[in-house]
């Protein structure tokens, strides 16, 4: 297994791919606020690199159960995208959207909510992806986003197996979403796949 060291990264590489997070994030704000008629703001990405073994401090614990957006990239770009929401914001998003509360139990969602999430979820990584692709002059490929309430270790898991057969380190630019002035309702996470580094850097100017 390889480990990518922190120098193979210099503030200016740093600096542009927070650049290019924040690019992301406000289209996704943008959108998500016309989707749900609310105030959405999404604060400056954090970019760092991350083990494997450290990545569900980012939520609270690997056993805070959340419910996570997951979407595979593929063709120019590899990787994967999630957003991992706590349950009481998914519900909010979607009552604000159907124009109905959440009744029972915080941990289930309705056949209408999970459509809702699954679309917040298309609209988000839709966002995130055409100022990628453009910057990177590649064709991104993605999966329909798929849903998964469980704790965050199991959640992030897919990551893990998945990338940390190569690395076992990752970079992650991570973004929190406001609604209103509510706290921070979760976290949106880029994974892109050690060889797309690369790209991503070559197309962004950064040598």
């Amino acid at each position: 297994m390889n480990t990518v060291p922190d120098q193979m990264f210099s503030n200016s590489h740093m600096d542009a791919l927070k650049e290019l997070g924040s690019m992301g994030t406000a289209h996704a704000a943008t959108a998500l606020s016309e989707m749900i008629q609310r105030k959405v703001t999404m604060p400056i990405p954090k970019v760092e690199w991350v083990k494997f073994a450290n990545v569900t401090d980012f939520v609270g614990g690997p056993e805070t159960v959340v419910l996570g957006i997951v979407v595979p990239l593929t063709g120019g770009i590899k990787g994967m995208m999630m957003y991992l929401m706590k349950l009481e914001a998914a519900h909010d998003v979607a009552a604000s959207v159907l124009g109905v509360p959440h009744q029972g139990d915080p941990m289930e969602f309705s056949a209408m909510e999970l459509s809702v999430i699954e679309e917040l979820g298309n609209i988000m990584i839709s966002s995130y992806l055409s100022p990628l692709a453009g910057l990177t002059n590649s064709k991104i490929e993605s999966s329909i986003p798929y849903v998964s309430i469980d704790m965050a270790n199991a959640i992030l898991s897919v990551p893990a197996i998945e990338f940390g057969k190569s690395v076992d380190e990752v970079l992650f630019i991570e973004s929190q979403i406001v609604i209103d002035d509510s706290s921070p309702s979760g976290c949106f996470i880029f994974v892109p796949h050690v060889e797309s580094f690369t790209e991503v850097l070559k197309a962004l100017g950064v040598e």
